[in-house]
Parts: structure tokens; C-alpha cells; sequence
């Protein structure tokens, strides 16, 4: 290195990484898989594979009373995902209970969603917080009724032909622009009671949980990473 003597000797020209029209608020990415555009819900399913019942109406979706979690009908890996929502304008109840639901990677890790706005609760199980894993590094939730957005990488967890997990998942997420997971390690798949677990398996669907309450998501789309 102490030889060379002209900066053009470490300019790389190749690779060239190709265009990506980057969107806006309203369009994904080019890249981008959307799996919701304020339209229809063909790209989700329950969870028993009949097709997603909840509600779409003003390019938004809303859970349907009794109807459960829906799920991704395609399965990723490593992704980047966008994904917005909104808890009822109406403050119903308090703690866990008010405005929950959560966002799931590969059908096992989650992304707690909750009315975190003026509302206690354990800081593992608050908005932005890997669930019973890792506390947000803040709490940047916007008002009832307003839409909070998340942007996650997720980096998935490997495992052997043995079964074994030579790899950890790692997660970062972003809440309204602002740095709430900073590649957090998974310890393993989201548990309400006990520790995480590790059984193997591969690339997994996305699921928007149903917990009772109405909440509402729209703009939901994936870059494969």
C-alpha cells in the first residue's frame, strides 16, 4: 500500500449496483414486493389458509372481530419491511390491552404494536419492543388514531441440516424515522409465558396479529434482502 501513489489504483468500477426508484410515502420502492395497497387482501391468508376476512376500506385494513391472525401467503428470508398502523381513536382500556397487536417475522418473532401514547405498561411488552426480548431505546408512539410507522430489517436466524442454529436473527427497527432496535440479537421465537425457543425451520411467512382490539394497517410492502 505504501507503493501506491494514484488515488485512481483504489477506485472500484465494478460491481455497478443497479437503479432502484426509492418511492415515497404513497408508492414502495421498485424493487419492493407489496403485499398491501389500500386495495384488496389477496395476498394474505388465516392462518388455516382461508382467505384474510378483515376489513379494507379507505386504503386501509382493519381487523375483523373474531376473525385471527392473517399471514403473508408468501414466505421470506432476510427482509426489509415497511409497514404502517394506527390503534382506535377511542382509548379503550389500559396497559396490554389497549390497542394491541404485533407484526411477526417468519410467523415467530414479534414486533410488539400497541397504544404506547400517555399508557403503562412493561417496557419489553410496550410499542417497538421485541416482545419479552428488548426494550425499545425509546418510545416514539404518535397519538391514538394517528398512523405510527415501522421500517424493520431482519436479518434471519440460520440453522444446520442438523437442526442446530449456527447463526442468530438479528432486528433493527426504526419507529416514525427514529432508531428504537439497534441490531438486537433474537434469542429466540416470541413467548407470552417462558423463554424463547429455537426449533429449526426456514424462511416463514409475515403475520399481522389479531388480539381483539381494532386496529388498523396500511402501506405494507418487503424488499428481499
Amino acid at each position: 500500500m505504501a507503493q501506491i501513489k494514484d488515488p485512481k489504483a483504489t477506485e472500484v468500477w465494478e460491481p455497478v449496483p443497479r437503479i432502484v426508484d426509492p418511492g415515497n410515502a404513497s408508492k414502495a420502492p421498485s424493487d419492493a414486493i407489496v403485499l398491501f395497497d389500500g386495495t384488496n387482501l389477496n395476498e394474505w391468508q388465516h392462518r388455516d389458509g382461508k382467505s384474510a376476512q378483515w376489513i379494507v376500506k379507505d386504503g386501509y385494513m382493519e381487523v375483523k372481530e373474531n376473525s385471527g391472525d392473517i399471514m403473508s401467503k408468501r414466505k421470506f428470508g432476510d427482509i426489509q419491511l415497511h409497514v404502517e398502523w394506527s390503534t382506535p381513536s377511542k382509548i379503550v382500556g389500559e396497559g396490554q390491552g389497549r390497542g394491541n397487536s404485533g407484526v411477526y417475522l417468519q410467523e415467530r418473532y414479534e414486533i410488539q404494536v400497541l397504544d404506547s401514547y400517555n399508557n403503562t405498561t412493561y417496557p419489553n411488552g410496550q410499542a417497538g419492543a421485541l416482545y419479552k426480548q428488548s426494550i425499545p431505546l425509546v418510545n416514539a408512539t404518535v397519538g391514538p388514531g394517528e398512523w405510527n410507522v415501522y421500517d424493520i430489517i431482519f436479518k434471519a436466524p440460520v440453522f444446520n441440516k442438523d437442526g442446530h442454529k449456527v447463526s442468530p436473527g438479528y432486528i433493527t427497527v426504526l419507529h416514525n424515522g427514529v432508531l428504537i432496535q439497534n441490531h438486537v440479537e433474537i434469542k429466540g421465537t416470541t413467548q407470552y409465558i417462558g423463554l424463547p425457543k429455537n426449533p429449526a425451520h426456514g424462511d416463514g411467512s409475515i403475520m399481522l396479529q389479531y388480539h381483539g382490539n381494532p386496529l388498523r394497517f396500511r402501506n405494507v410492502w418487503v424488499r428481499e434482502l
